[in-house]
């Protein structure tokens, strides 16, 4: 209903500005106006100088927007693939303002100084080979070479040596949350399908397949430093992103395959909270936080808790109504303290056998039950 009557105020706004306009035209009866609708010089040197006022617009803006925002850019990358990603990044922004300042300089300048005046004619050029070449040759040189460097990095960081001793996990994607799915000790995940999907073994593991006795399903992932990952992604529902974005890594989910991504952590947690530029972002987290909790409490409403920063998986893809919400905390450990985590959870298997336990009681008990009922039948019958 908000919007219908906001919709309506708008329509009556435009119909009355329209009358205005309408009104004004009909102030300037009898004047000596000029209705010719030819540009003067009085007209181009203001559409000349108008256009100068755009290119300040354009700069001053830009200007303001590196400072006032620039600081929330990513920083330092978590991965170690990460410094390829950016310096790839730098190098593309540096291109293209390096190129935009050039280009919108002239185009405005030209503008200003080629504008119309009385009596002058422009002078047409058919073409011109020599200018041709320059505009043609040098884009296509820059392009070339930023794409060539940019496949050198894709290789790179998506080459997976299936020889190398990597860390395999399963990251599952499904509306609305992450599962982590381990490969266990013999590093091998287990073969899956939706058609295994029930109650515990909400990934659909196959339980018969012998890779799979010992993988593990948690709801936090946790990796470790200084050793490759090797992240296998499935989707149960719609197409999702697996998106880290401390660690430059991202690769979409598809329903149907597996998608595959690779990177090596360079920080831990503990470590990657202990950057300068880190403190200083969540000591200014905090400290707006602090402010919004004041106010909270003041309207007699709980107060917010203080920022601790953690790596986040998330998903980069709109994938329904509680898109925002789909996100997964990541944990950098060091060696020692991912093996000793990894050593405290419980495999899947376990997990059904535990969740199935109660019924298969039950199910034994009720048949207990049927059996003396029959036993007490037959003696009674005696």
């Amino acid at each position: 209903m908000t919007s219908l009557l906001v919709i309506i105020v708008l329509v009556l706004l435009a119909v009355a500005l329209w009358q205005l306009t309408k009104i004004f035209d009909l102030t300037q009866v009898g004047s000596n106006a000029d209705n010719s609708q030819v540009a003067t010089d009085k007209d181009n040197n203001l559409q000349g100088y108008l256009m100068f006022g755009f290119l300040a617009f354009i700069y001053i803006f830009t200007i303001y927007g590196l400072l006032k925002w620039g600081g929330l850019a990513l920083h330092t990358p978590a991965s170690a693939h990460g410094g390829q990603v950016d310096n790839l990044m730098n190098i593309s922004w540096v291109l293209l303002f390096t190129v935009q300042a050039i280009t919108q300089v002239l185009l405005h300048y030209f503008s200003f100084k080629y504008r119309g005046k009385q009596g002058q004619k422009a002078l047409y050029f058919a073409d011109n080979n020599k200018l041709e070449a320059i505009w043609s040759i040098i884009p296509a040189v820059v392009l070339a070479g930023l794409i060539l460097y940019g496949l050198y990095a894709w290789t790179n960081i998506m080459f997976i040596d299936e020889e190398e001793d990597t860390v395999v996990i399963e990251l599952y994607a499904q509306q609305f949350k992450w599962s982590a799915r381990y490969a266990g000790e013999d590093n091998v995940l287990g073969k899956a399908n939706v058609r295994f999907i029930e109650g515990v073994n909400a990934l659909g593991v196959d339980l018969s397949d012998p890779n799979a006795q010992d993988d593990i399903v948690v709801s936090e992932l946790h990796i470790p430093k200084g050793k490759k990952v090797h992240f296998k992604m499935r989707s149960q529902d719609v197409l999702h992103s697996a998106y880290m974005p401390h660690f430059r890594a991202q690769m979409n989910c598809v329903p149907g395959m597996v998608t595959e991504f690779a990177f090596e952590p360079i920080y831990t947690t503990a470590e990657y909270r202990e950057l300068p530029y880190m403190v200083e972002k969540v000591a200014h987290i905090n400290e707006l936080r602090a402010k919004k909790s004041a106010e909270l409490i003041a309207k007699g409403e709980t107060g917010l808790d203080p920022y601790t920063f953690d790596y986040v998986l998330i998903c980069n893809k709109i994938c329904g109504a509680s898109h925002y919400n789909m996100q997964m905390k990541i944990v950098v450990d060091t060696p020692e303290d991912y093996k000793k985590w990894l050593k405290e959870q419980v495999v899947l298997s376990q997990q059904i056998k535990e969740a199935n336990a109660p019924a298969e009681a039950a199910t034994e008990t009720d048949a207990n039950a049927k059996d003396t009922v029959v036993v007490a039948n037959v003696a009674a019958v005696k």
